[in-house]
């Protein structure tokens, strides 16, 4: 229900702010897209063997962008910004904080078992579009790379007897990827491929070191 109210509440911002006052400015210079909202889809790619995804692995994304036109239409541009996100990822690998360590184990007869992590976002962007002062309706293509420092992280898994959860550890701090959002008008595809791996090179299960790459997909919408 939170993520309907959401695409309802970003699509009424957009269309009804645009490309906000920007005609009122001598020489009818505007910016473009200062503000933004995203819902993706996670993969966990780079399975350990006998690891799969399982249920909903969400991500929510948003943040603020400095948009640096970089000609006179101000059809190109530079975004430079810094955002929050959440990102869930659900499998059948379960952790367990044993003393001082976190292990790991593959279980398929849990219900659910979950690992957050909270990010702080940097994202640089080189974009282009057809705007125009005088329409915020428009094409755009955005590419670039996004920097994350993790903030926190959590593990989670509920069984038929019981449920544990704790502030997970070794995960990579700094992540980093590539991106690309495309769209028109209100919504955009976006996609983040990671070139780090999520966790910190030394976890593992199984003997096996867990080697994941997120891959998230889904929409963003730009407000302003």
């Amino acid at each position: 229900m939170r993520f309907v109210f959401l695409l309802g509440l970003l699509s009424i911002f957009n269309l009804s702010y645009g490309q906000s006052d920007s005609d009122s400015i001598p020489g009818k210079r505007y910016f473009e897209d200062q503000f933004y909202l995203g819902l993706t889809y996670n993969f966990m790619l780079n399975n350990a063997e006998g690891t799969n995804q399982r249920n909903f692995s969400y991500g929510l994304l948003g943040g603020i962008i400095k948009d640096i036109p970089l000609n006179a239409s101000r059809t190109r541009a530079i975004g430079i910004g810094v955002g929050l996100a959440l990102n869930s990822y659900y499998s059948n690998l379960v952790a367990n904080q044993i003393g001082g360590d976190i292990v790991y184990s593959v279980q398929d007869t849990i219900k659910r078992s979950k690992l957050e992590t909270h990010l702080l976002e940097f994202p640089l962007e080189f974009r282009w579009r057809n705007s125009t002062v005088d329409d915020y309706k428009f094409w755009r293509l955005y590419a670039g790379v996004k920097a994350a420092y993790v903030l926190g992280a959590r593990s989670k898994f509920v069984s038929n007897i019981m449920k544990d959860g704790f502030y997970n550890t070794d995960l990579g701090k700094f992540q980093y990827g590539i991106t690309l959002s495309f769209g028109y008008n209100t919504f955009n595809f976006h996609a983040y491929y990671a070139l780090s791996h999520l966790f910190d090179g030394k976890a593992a299960v199984n003997g096996e070191i867990l080697q994941y790459k997120p891959l998230r997909v889904g929409l963003i919408f730009y407000i302003l």
